[in-house]
């Protein structure tokens, strides 16, 4: 640790570190707050670790890296090591994990090339100073071209500089790839493979923009088959003869097609060819290509009114192949995927476009499918709609008069095998909730409660009959007439519908009087308290939490005069003294009760079951509704004395 004449270093997030010291007592002093990096010495002559201060640009630590393996990395954003010089802890804390990881590799690297050979002490200062273009590209300098481009961590503008100076540079390096191959040359073609990988890792945009061109990429990809410690790949005939590029509509435009292919090899190099050599800043660096060649394609495609009409013409088609009309909605899925790259008013300009092409209609026949992978294609189209405006698909259901909506509510029902049918919940959901206005969402709510609501109480009714005490394989026929058995329908699918209903009771409170009183849905939906799924007991205690909620005088009156209340003591009860989610399920109403003075329900509760509740009255909210009610009997008392003396005077 010292001073040096080094130039401050800019502001970068990345690279901002606390240097810490180990001291005599086992603690870690902090030294200070700067940014860190790895360069050239021409005091020692060597590639050290320098840290300049943040404020004032002293330097904090200057540290020379050594090819001993004294360095560590811990919980992705420390580095850590005991320096030999001064026979001490030191430790740097980065504020970003992509900083650390981006110093990381490169003392990694370092601590390789000190092994490599004898032009260790000459490159990396040639490299700043004396170097003023690269040697010419032969099989004789291959060893100094890698230890050049390998040594760019020193200086790594100055080495993607030089290659970006010598127009011809890869060219003749790919010329001299291809007289290896033919000469089986595999000394020179292991050299060339980690020039090639040096360069890439280099991870200049400009660099990326030559490699990843049609001109060259097959050849860069023929380079890094030959790595020394691996197999040799075949990246090339992968590319060329196994990869099946599938044109579900004929694709004019050449710029288009280039952009599809680069972004595909881009994702091959990344996730196949070097997954372990990348690192998080480079991948992010290649992320980003691939989102601009998205945006691109995306932009091109969405203004030719010619291939979107004849898209949606070929899936429209009566006479189109049923794996063909398959290729043609996975590409549907894809293209709306992909919208996310392009801005949120050009993404929600091609989704209207999209709808008033009639994609909805598509989206509503693929939900019908046999094919449960293409249903999922389809909800995650919906839901691609329901994250960016719900109003879009809103709009399409409503003057639909819910055919859509009900193959949502169908689908919701139906058993997939997997969660899709928590997805149908979800878009259930974002379709029926207050947060939205106007005609539509009124109608669509009218569609629901008129069509859909009977449905959903005949499965619960169905599934747990109300004297059966829910006993699996009981049966009943449903409103469709249909026969119906317990085992049939999963505890999952029923959860969904009773919190479906809860969110209903909540954004429609105007709606519970007429749909959920007159027609006995509640005491239909506390049928699930005789299910033996605690979870949808609690379910059932939730959905009562909600009613109790609206605070509405008809409700609570309602829930007396039917004594509804007494499944869920029942349940209660029968669950003793376990301490777990039914328990504070029941226990958060009572609470509520009490804390919100319905006397209505306090009075009722206390009256009705306090047999039964007397037991656990060592809880504090059991305890606590019984002081609330003898506190209002009291008042209550009170003030009928109160009117007795006034009417005897």
């Amino acid at each position: 640790m010292g001073s040096q004449d080094k130039s401050p270093t800019s502001s970068n997030p990345m690279q901002r570190v606390k240097v810490y010291r180990l001291n005599e007592n086992g603690k870690w002093d902090d030294q200070g707050t700067g940014h860190v990096t790895v360069d050239y010495s021409e005091r020692s002559e060597d590639v050290g670790l320098y840290v300049i201060d943040e404020e004032d640009n002293e330097t904090l630590l200057s540290h020379r890296i050594s090819s001993d393996d004294i360095y560590r990395k811990q919980e992705d954003t420390i580095i850590s090591w005991r320096d030999p010089e001064f026979s001490t802890e030191l430790a740097l804390s980065f504020q970003e994990t992509t900083g650390c990881s981006y110093i990381w590799d490169h003392i990694c690297s370092l601590q390789r090339n000190m092994h490599f050979s004898s032009l260790a002490n000459d490159t990396f200062n040639s490299i700043s100073s004396e170097l003023r273009e690269l040697p010419s590209v032969e099989l004789s300098t291959l060893p100094l071209i890698l230890k050049i481009v390998e040594s760019g961590i020193a200086d790594q503008l100055r080495v993607t500089e030089l290659i970006l100076n010598d127009q011809e540079f890869l060219r003749k390096l790919i010329d001299l790839f291809r007289i290896c191959e033919d000469l089986e040359n595999l000394d020179g073609l292991h050299l060339i493979f980690k020039i090639v990988r040096g360069i890439i890792l280099l991870n200049s945009g400009q660099i990326f923009e030559k490699i990843f061109g049609d001109e060259l990429i097959l050849d860069i990809m023929g380079c890094l088959e030959y790595d020394p410690e691996s197999p040799q790949a075949q990246h090339r005939k992968f590319l060329k003869e196994l990869v099946v590029f599938k044109e579900v509509v004929p694709i004019k435009d050449p710029v288009v097609l280039s952009k599809i292919h680069q972004t595909y090899r881009i994702n091959y190099l990344k996730d196949v060819v070097l997954p372990r050599a990348l690192d998080e800043a480079i991948v992010g660096n290649l992320n980003s290509i691939i989102h601009s060649n998205n945006a691109v394609v995306l932009s091109l495609l969405k203004d030719d009114n010619t291939f979107i009409k004849e898209l949606f013409a070929r899936v429209k088609s009566p006479n189109m192949s049923r794996e063909a009309k398959e290729d043609l909605v996975h590409f549907l899925h894809e293209f709306c995927t992909l919208s996310k790259s392009l801005q949120m008013v050009h993404q929600h300009r091609l989704f209207r476009d999209l709808a008033s092409e009639g994609l909805f209609d598509i989206i509503a026949d693929v939900l019908q499918s046999e094919d449960h992978n293409l249903v999922l294609i389809g909800t995650d189209i919906l839901i691609l709609f329901q994250i960016l405006d719900p109003n879009i698909l809103r709009t399409y259901v409503s003057r639909q008069e819910g055919g859509l909506l009900g193959i949502l509510v169908k689908n919701m029902l139906t058993d997939f095998g997997n969660n899709m049918r928590c997805q149908f919940f979800e878009i259930l959901r974002s379709l029926l909730e207050s947060l939205s206005t106007g005609t539509q969402r009124e109608n669509l709510v009218e569609i629901f409660y008129e069509k859909h609501l009977d449905q959903l109480i005949d499965v619960l009714t169905s599934s747990c009959l109300p004297h059966s005490s829910g006993q699996i394989g009981s049966k009943s026929v449903s409103s469709d007439g249909e026969s119906k058995s317990q085992s049939t329908m999963k505890p999952d699918i029923l959860l969904n519908i009773c919190e479906l209903l809860s969110f209903c009771v909540v954004q429609h409170s105007y709606r519970i009087k007429c749909n959920f009183l007159l027609n006995n849905v509640v005491d239909k939906v506390l049928y699930l308290t005789r299910r033996k799924e605690k979870y949808l007991v609690v379910a059932a205690v939730r959905f009562m939490k909600a009613l109790v909620s609206r605070n509405d005088e008809h409700v609570m009156n309602h829930l007396v005069k039917n004594n509804l209340f007494k499944p869920i003591i029942d349940a209660f009860v029968a669950n003793g003294n376990r301490y777990n989610l039914l328990n504070s399920a029941v226990l958060d109403v009572f609470e509520y009760i009490r804390k919100e003075n319905l006397k209505v329900l306090l009075r009722y509760l206390v009256e009705t079951f306090w047999d039964q509740l007397e037991k656990f009255e060592t809880l504090p909210s059991i305890q606590a509704l019984k002081v609330k009610y003898e506190q209002v009997s009291f008042i209550i008392m009170l003030h009928i004395h109160v009117v007795l003396v006034l009417l005897c005077m």
